[in-house]
């Protein structure tokens, strides 16, 4: 233990202020089917448990489904959970009938022959994808046996972070079912002491209240939530579950305070929090760069009146002279502290606020960063805050973080307001800058961030590292930084031996935790630096962040974990990934928080992706709805359709429609289907045309061509194809997504119909969010709310009023077909039909993506 000793000085931030979320579902798209209270379709979930154990803030989670098939036939159930972002999983296995399934932590490389296997059969083999704005998704689905068992468990871990005074972890409930055992456990150990501890939930009654069982003495605190059966019910004689709401954990620790140090008022907040002594200017970079003031001008009731005027009036119509804009803020803050304007020791951030593509004036991403961190000099910390999904978020990233900021993302929901209240909050309140923390050089190494731009009041910083002198008795840690008016110097030292003896009580302790905390911040660190990095500097920092990561067994960008699964008698893997920020486009849900952990039973539901296939229908998946959008497209034999178009890529696919032999005498208007697909990679030099006879594969100048007779994997160099014989082929580039061309084929005399060819997009979520075509525009977020559901024409087809894109829609629901798994037959997928060729749901109309042929890069 003596070797690795944490340090805790509690002065700055680490940005990406998360709470530790979580959200409890144990079924969804169920139905009932027995008289006993817990039995959803003939699954039993018996017994479900959330285990924290969070100790000097670094959390390890550990969250059990069990479950019983009470039917007499195989059921498949499903463990799906929402993940923190900030999160690393860590563990995972699945047990049936006493049988292990565990899942193992490789280098993304190494799992890709599973991976690729996965996706040859038809399935999405990534089990984590963004889902929210805070989380990602983990699902892995298995069949049992009538009256088998399973048991899911994963682990995984966090470090929380402070915000406005305290650490947070919210657990969402909402179970939807009555459950055996459902029991919530948090054990905290804090090593400085616990200086308070509440835990409430919304939908806590005064019954319930007495369940809610908390407490603290000195280094340990316990929150336990543990209602029976009964005291789950909304009523005495009840089957719905009380449980439904946010259930809330808020502590913090026993501190010092850090003597006379003067607080620093807020610096460009909203402008009805901004202070009297603040200085703030606004501009607009559009199609030219204008400035509401020449200079930075004080807060004053006349100023903020003004500027609140000013801001009503803001038209944001036009082009985007993103780097014009950018240059003259530095230019206005430089100019400000050259002429003493503004106080000597202020502390100055520029907020960078944008729904564009860089356009107009400088637009190359690479110039921008160059400039703009060659004009800012260190001086300055960069804050880009991102409007919607037409932005390149990794550019703005990059830039962030070389000039010591951070970027977010804010979606366009309703609550776009509150996003960004939440994100000046988090560095409106600086109380010091250049804040570095230095340790005995012989003493230590293997240090983490030691130096940051600046301390916000109610956060902290962690710095870790390994102490390499075992004789040493204690442990010193000078701390330097500017205050609002002089220079703050100080040191806190740390017994080593008590510290090392404060961190023996096991019980709330896991395992190494502390060397498991200092490589969770070194990965961090690591791929941070690596997000700017180029060259050899960029390949030394992912080795070393790809060798931490295997050590500790962490799911990170730069590794897999496969889990193996029973399915039809033999072991089958899937892939859990780390999405990236950059080019995943997280879906916002319509709830505040994300959901955690559900255990369901359902029939085999394929997974979430975009298709098109049939005479063409196209089916659109909604993630956060756990629903689906589904819309025709009625165009003449021979046109050619753009379904996808991802400039950044350089990923196309177009589709060129065939027709029944001949018009039959009861149809209004003659059937269509794909009869030629084609995909093309411009990164790659890569086309591949696709038809029911042939594929042609041509690589730069090589041109190779196979028939459906074969069965062919082909591996190149970021490039892989299999071809299963007269069933599917799978295309596969890089890390970019997956497509599967299924092959539809009919019998050879049949008067009417002949052979069509259908699109499934795989990992979707790969391609940039720039992406556009009748399948690609669908790739982004998109929301709905469906209204007034009424009776149909149909009587097993309602109607609904469906409101979408702020259009109002008269949407019917019915069935599409999909046949990844089943090309004869199909799956039913329910879905909301959009008639008159997706009017009101795609962009346009539906011939402004014709284009005149299968390699076509111009639409209409």
């Amino acid at each position: 233990m003596e070797n690795h000793l944490l340090f805790y000085i509690l002065l700055a931030l680490i940005p990406a202020l998360e709470t530790s979320d979580f959200f409890i579902t144990p079924f969804r798209n169920i139905k009932k089917r027995s008289a006993d209270d817990l039995i959803v379709n003939g699954i039993e979930i018996y017994s479900m448990k959330i285990d924290s154990k969070v100790t000097s803030r670094f959390a390890h989670n550990v969250i059990t489904s069990r479950a019983v098939n009470r039917a007499n036939v195989s059921k498949e159930v499903v463990f799906d959970v929402d993940l923190p972002k900030t999160a690393f999983i860590t563990n995972f296995s699945m047990t049936i009938d006493g049988v292990t399934y565990p899942g193992t932590i490789k280098e993304k490389e190494v799992a890709k022959k599973q991976y690729e296997k996965a996706v040859s059969r038809g399935q999405t083999a990534g089990l984590v994808r963004a889902s929210g704005r805070k989380t990602e998704k983990f699902t892995v689905s298995v069949n049992i046996a009538a009256a088998s068992k399973v048991t899911f468990e994963l682990t995984y871990e966090e470090l929380l972070k402070r915000n406005f005074g305290k650490y947070e972890m919210l657990i969402k409930v909402k179970p939807k079912q009555l459950i055996n055992h459902f029991e919530i456990q948090a054990n905290i150990f804090e090593p400085q002491g616990i200086s308070e501890l509440e835990a409430q939930g919304s939908f806590i009654t005064n019954d319930l209240s007495q369940v809610i069982k908390k407490s603290f003495s000195g280094k340990k605190g316990h929150v336990s939530f543990k209602p029976t059966i009964d005291q789950q019910r909304t009523c005495a004689n009840c089957s719905t579950s009380l449980l439904d709401g946010d259930f809330t954990i808020k502590y913090d620790v026993k501190r010092d305070s850090p003597g006379d140090l003067q607080t620093r008022e807020a610096l460009l907040k909203i402008l009805e929090d901004i202070r009297e002594d603040d200085y703030f200017n606004f501009i607009l970079f559009g199609s030219d760069v204008h400035i509401w003031k020449d200079t930075l001008v004080k807060a004053t009731a006349e100023n903020l009146k003004e500027a609140k005027d000013f801001v009503r009036a803001i038209d944001t119509r036009g082009m985007t002279n993103l780097h014009g804009g950018l240059m003259k803020g530095i230019e206005m803050l430089t100019t400000a502290f050259e002429t003493n304007s503004v106080p000597k020791r202020s502390a100055s951030i520029i907020i960078l606020l944008t729904d564009g593509q860089p356009n107009e004036g400088v637009s190359d991403p690479q110039a921008i960063q160059a400039n703009v961190k060659k004009a800012i000099q260190g001086r300055y910390p960069l804050y880009n805050l991102a409007f919607g999904y037409g932005i390149d978020y990794n550019f703005l990233e990059k830039m962030a973080l070389e000039n010591k900021g951070v970027a977010r993302r804010i979606y366009p929901d309703s609550d776009s307001a509150i996003q960004m209240e939440g994100f000046y909050e988090e560095v409106a309140n600086p109380m010091l800058t250049e804040v570095e923390l230095n340790y005995p050089e012989n003493a230590i190494s293997d240090l983490t961030q030691n130096n940051f731009k600046h301390y916000y009041d109610g956060s902290e910083i962690v710095v870790a590292g390994r102490i390499t002198d075992n004789d040493l008795n204690s442990l010193t840690a000078d701390v330097k930084a500017q205050g609002a008016e002089n220079d703050v110097t100080f040191s806190e030292q740390a017994d080593v031996e008590e510290t090392a003896k404060a961190l023996q009580e096991q019980e709330y302790i896991f395992g190494d935790y502390i060397e498991r905390l200092w490589a969770y911040l070194t990965i961090q660190q690591l791929l941070e630096k690596r997000t700017v990095a180029q060259g050899e500097e960029k390949e030394n920092l992912t080795a070393e962040a790809l060798e931490l990561s295997l050590k500790y067994k962490f799911v990170t960008p730069l590794t897999s974990m496969v889990v193996t699964k029973p399915e039809d008698n033999e072991d089958k893997a899937a892939i859990a990934d780390k999405p990236v920020e950059g080019t995943a486009k997280a879906a916002p849900g319509t709830q505040s928080y994300p959901t955690h952990s559900y255990l369901y039973s359902s029939p085999s539901i394929p997974s979430l992706y975009t298709s098109v296939d049939g005479d063409p229908h196209f089916i659109i998946s909604v993630p956060q709805k756990e629903d689906a959008i589904c819309f025709n497209i009625n165009e003449e034999t021979g046109a050619v359709l753009n379904l996808i178009n991802d400039p950044v890529t350089g990923i196309r696919v177009n589709g060129q429609l065939i027709g029944d032999k001949r018009v039959s005498s009861d149809a209004k208007i003659q059937n269509t289907y794909f009869g030629k697909l084609g995909i093309e990679n411009k990164q790659l030099e890569l086309k591949l045309e696709v038809t029911p006879e042939k594929i042609t594969l041509q690589k730069g100048r090589k041109k190779t061509v196979f028939t459906w007779l074969d069965t062919v994997t082909l591996r190149q160099e970021g490039l892989t194809v299999i071809i299963n014989r007269k069933k599917n082929l799978v295309l596969s580039m890089g890390d970019g997504a997956s497509f599967v061309i299924v092959l539809h084929q009919v019998w050879k005399k049949h008067p009417l119909h002949q052979d069509f060819l259908g699109l499934y997009t795989l990992d979707s979520h790969k391609l940039s969010e720039r992406t556009h075509g009748l399948l690609g525009q669908f790739f982004h977020h998109i929301d709905f709310n469906i209204l007034e559901i009424h009776p149909g024409s149909d009587p097993k087809k309602p109607d609904a009023t469906i409101v979408i894109k702020n259009n109002k829609l008269t949407v019917t629901r019915g069935w599409q077909k999909d046949y990844r798994k089943d090309p004869k037959h199909g799956i039913d997928i329910p879905c909301w039909f959009v008639h008159n060729n997706g009017a009101g749901l795609i962009d346009g109309v539906h011939t402004d993506y014709i284009v005149s042929n299968i390699f076509d890069t111009t639409v209409n």
